[in-house]
């Protein structure tokens, strides 16, 4: 899962974009994609705009948030959400589903802190988070369209499946096992 979003703080800022991929049987299903973008109440600024390139007429048909979640909704349900540097979407979609009584289930897990107890220090730089671009090329990972919702939520199933093929190959993993690797 991927967010792209007007800025970082979840009490402010908006989700603008998000995109899903799922994984079925350790294979990346790219045609059971869910995308869309959201109509925020505040249109992005240029800074944010750079990053995403994301603009106000990119956005302005779009529905808002309250209608966009029923197909976010729809391609969580009854899936573990796996994204980088996880923070960014445990908030913003907790955010966006307490007004409706909604949870986010748990657990979310994070491959910018699993692809730290995986790359060799060679691949990691010392930036605090691990770059998504970083970690997939420590694997020879393409990476997708960075910054597109679409692009990163790609980039972010494939590594993801690299991360847990190599954890797999040391011990035997189960979703428990990688949900406390993911914390941390």
């Amino acid at each position: 899962m991927d967010l792209e979003t007007t800025g970082l703080d979840p009490r402010r800022d908006e989700i603008i974009s998000f995109a899903s991929v799922p994984i079925e049987d350790g294979r990346v299903i790219v045609g059971g994609a869910r995308t869309g973008i959201v109509r925020p109440t505040q249109m992005p600024d240029g800074k944010t705009i750079r990053v995403h390139g994301l603009r106000p007429v990119d956005l302005a048909d779009a529905p808002a948030l309250p209608e966009a979640l029923d197909v976010i909704l729809e391609a969580l349900t009854g899936r573990v959400v796996v994204a980088h540097v996880a923070w960014v979407e445990r908030e913003f979609l907790s955010a966006a589903l307490r007004p409706i009584g909604l949870r986010l289930a748990k657990p979310v897990l994070d491959t910018s802190v699993l692809a730290r107890r995986v790359l060799s220090p060679d691949h990691l730089g010392d930036r605090e988070p691990l770059q998504l671009s970083d970690a997939a090329g420590g694997f020879g990972l393409p990476v997708h369209s960075p910054h597109v919702a679409e692009g990163d939520a790609l980039t972010t199933a494939q590594l993801f499946l690299a991360l847990a093929t190599r954890l797999d190959a040391v011990e035997p993993q189960t979703l428990g096992s990688l949900a406390r690797l993911s914390k941390g």
